[in-house]
Parts: structure tokens; sequence; C-alpha cells
């Protein structure tokens, strides 16, 4: 699996960076870099992932360690996933419209959360 996600990975970092015209890979862009690791910060903080790993690392018993590593490659491999849907997605589906799907669920998910409260 974790052979499949570093492929994917290098896969999907080579293609939004090489220009097949020159063959060189572009320099990484900070700009979009902070602001993608800012928005997962932020919308991980709280989240039921960061409180089942807080459960995890309060066990007396296991290595704070373990704990770290696992979360993190959970993490890794959740995401390279969600990569890897997203380039699939907008070959077939326009952003624009995956835009007003993400909105809308947002959306709904927010409605159902205050129905249910």
């Amino acid at each position: 699996m974790a052979v499949a996600g570093k492929a994917a990975l290098t896969s999907a970092l080579g293609t939004m960076h090489t220009r097949p015209d020159r063959g060189y890979v572009a320099p990484m862009d900070w700009k979009l870099f902070a602001t993608i690791f800012a928005s997962v910060f932020v919308a991980e903080l709280g989240d039921k992932t960061q409180l089942a790993t807080m459960l995890f690392a309060a066990k007396g018993e296991v290595s704070k360690w373990h704990v770290f590593f696992a979360a993190s490659a959970a993490l890794v491999v959740s995401t390279a996933l969600g990569v890897l849907a997203g380039q699939f997605l907008t070959a077939v589906v326009s952003e624009k419209v995956l835009h007003w799907i993400a909105g809308i669920g947002f959306v709904a998910i927010g409605l159902w959360t205050l129905w249910k409260a």
C-alpha cells in the first residue's frame, strides 16, 4: 500500500509541475503550499481523527511514537487517495461543478447537524 501511495503521489506531483515541452520540474509554489497546509490544518483541528489520536495517546501503555507514526501514515494514505480522486474527478467533471457539489454537500451536512442538535 505504501509503495502504491508513493507511486501515486510521485505521478500526481510529476504531472502537476512537469513541463513536457522543456523537460524540467517547476519550483514549488510556496503560497499554494501554505494555503493548502493552513486549510487542511484548520479543518483537522478538533476533528474526529484528532480526537481518536488523542484517545490512543492517552493510554499509558502505548508508545506515543507508535501513535504518531501510525496516525501520520493513515493521514498520508487518505490524503493520497483524496489527491487521486480529485485528479480523476477533474478529468470527468468540471472544476466549477465540483465546487458546487462540495458547497451543497457542506451546507447539507451543516443543516443536518443543526437539525440533529
